[in-house]
Parts: structure tokens; sequence; C-alpha cells
């Protein structure tokens, strides 16, 4: 990651998705790591990859922070993005599926940079299982 001091003492890091500088925030820094993952170590594209976009959640305004399209330009995987200090729980685990009604991504992660959570879905039932690492792209 490309990280620069700024003004005021203030750190900002390059995103290569969005290819411009962003505050680095707690947040922002889980979501670069998880960028740089999968685009450098599993080999995700990085043009298929949509960061913090708005999507509607009963009547609400909400943001997305990561999502992975496959080639066809379906979701495959929605990944949300928490501060490292932030504890995942059933709740955190609950906010990104109910994200994924919204997509139904056939995997999805909450991360808070220092434990992931994935699970796939069940294409049918729509039911979640967990499974022990992120999807690989094909």
């Amino acid at each position: 990651m490309d990280i620069e001091k700024g003004e005021q003492g203030k750190y900002y890091v390059f995103d290569p998705i969005r290819k411009k500088k962003l505050l680095l925030t707690p947040e922002e820094w889980v979501r670069q790591h998880i960028i740089h993952y999968l685009v450098k170590n599993m080999n995700y594209p990085g043009s298929l990859i949509s960061l913090e976009k708005g999507l509607k959640y009963n009547a609400l305004q909400k943001r997305f922070d990561i999502l992975v399209l496959d080639r066809s330009g379906e979701a495959f995987f929605l990944i949300e993005c928490k501060a490292p200090d932030v504890k995942l729980n059933q709740k955190t685990v609950e906010q990104v599926c109910l994200y994924n009604n919204n997509f139904k991504a056939p995997f999805i992660c909450i991360s808070n940079g220092r434990m992931h959570f994935c699970l796939e879905r069940e294409p049918i039932t729509g039911k979640y299982s967990q499974i022990s690492h992120f999807p690989i792209f094909e």
C-alpha cells in the first residue's frame, strides 16, 4: 500500500481501484488490505471490484464496502469492512447478510482486518454456511 503523510499529520493511502488518495481511517486500512490481498494474492481482477457504492435497504440509503463481480457482471463476493477495534459478532454478520439481499452474491464476508468471517449462500434456500477461506475467483 502506498501511504503518505499529508497536511496536519494525517495519513493518506492511494486506492488503486478508485485511482485516488483517501484519508487513511482504520476502516479504510482494512478495506485497502483486503483489496490488495484479493488482487495481488488471489488474482481477482481489479476491474471487477466496486467500492463504497450506495444501496437501498428498507428505504434507507446504505453503502457497501467491497463488491466483486464475476466475469458476467453478476455479484460474486460482498465484503463488509469494520475498523480493527470493532468486534465481529452476530450483529455485524447480519449486516452483510442484509446487504446481500440486494445482490444475492454467492459469497459474503465481514472483516475487521484481524478476523474474517466468510460465508457461502445456498442459492435455493438463501441460507448461509461458514467457509474457512476467501472464495477462489475463476
